[in-house]
Formats: C-alpha cells, structure tokens, sequence
C-alpha cells in the first residue's frame, strides 16, 4: 500500500458541521407535535453530534460581540416561528439573572466550562431553593422545558464561554426568550 501524498491519495478530514447543518437538523426535530419536555430530550440529542466549531459561531456574530457580550446574539430565526437560535459569548464569571423560559430550550457548549443552578420556588413563594448545580464543558448538551426550568448559567471557565441556546419560540417576534427574573433569597435544599 502506498503511503498518502500531498497531491495523490490523502485523506482529508470530513468537514465540521456548520451552522446550516444545526438548523437543518433542529428544524428535522421540531416537524413534529410533541410535548416540549419530550421535544427538548429529541433537539438536544439531533444537536450533539452537528454542534458547529466556535470559529464558526465567532464568525457569525458581530465583531463588537466576540469577545464577550451581555447579551445574547440572535444567529437564526425560522421562518415559520418554530425555533430560533442564540449565541452567548461570555466572559469568566459572567453570570445571567435567575430567570425562567417561555418555552423548551436547548443549550450547547461549543467553548469553554458553563455551570448551570436550578432553583425552585419554596417557602410560599418567598425564597428561592437550590435544587442542582451541573457543570458542562465543551461539547455538552442539554434541554429542558417549563415548568421547572427556574435557573441562572455561568461562565465558571478560565477562558471565553461560547454556548448555543435553541429555544421553541420566535425570538425576534417575542423580544427574548425569558418569561420572568427572580429576585428572592436563594438557600440550598435541605
């Protein structure tokens, strides 16, 4: 057998997915009625396997974003409302609000360490209860759906965040994808 040459036979590396890929296989997934706890389990795992390179990601954003934004930047919309498709870029440390969704959502991470709380809401409405924390490093997938899904995420890394956020609404349309923040007292599960 002849070894591999520059110019001959040498095997090239099948090309990453990219962004046009994640689309096409989420709007794959969301073709069909579901619950959107059963939706969510179904997208995150069609997602895994085509999350795009942060390079990718990177060169979809503005530039202003690249190196850390306080905002979400919005990649995708489908044209029929069903799904839209969200980069954060955060910073060490960064941390969102304690907020819920207004609908299923989907998270990648394609760089970087992203630490997840979940909450709950406890003692007749007045505090907040800690019921997980999941650390999630590149290449981790998960979905989630109301109700339940009172959480805050955090860049916990040492270097730039990059997640995908994927979330069952049009986001343009309804301005963003969290219903409400919450301000309580948060204590741990007992």
């Amino acid at each position: 057998m002849k070894p591999a040459t520059r110019h001959g036979n040498a095997r090239r590396a099948a090309p990453r997915p990219g962004l046009k890929d994640l689309y096409a296989a989420i709007r794959a997934d969301t073709r069909s009625p579901r619950d959107w706890e059963c939706l969510a389990e179904t997208v995150a795992a069609a997602v895994r396997p085509v999350l795009p390179s942060a390079r990718q990601v990177l060169l979809a954003v503005p530039a202003a974003a690249r190196h850390g934004a306080d905002r979400g930047q919005v990649l995708h919309v489908e044209p029929d409302g069903s799904f839209s498709v969200v980069a954060l870029i955060t910073r060490p440390g960064y941390a969102t609000s304690i907020h819920d969704h207004t609908s299923w959502c989907v998270v990648g991470v394609v760089a970087g360490q992203e630490c997840e709380e979940r909450f709950r809401v406890a003692g007749a409405g007045g505090f907040l209860e800690l019921t997980g924390t999941r650390t999630d490093d590149t290449g981790a997938v998960a979905g989630f759906a109301p109700p339940g899904d009172i959480h805050r995420v955090r860049n916990s890394g040492v270097g730039l965040g990059i997640s995908l956020h994927i979330y069952g609404t049009d986001i343009n349309r309804i301005g963003n994808s969290i219903r409400r923040t919450y301000d309580l007292p948060v204590r741990s599960a007992r």
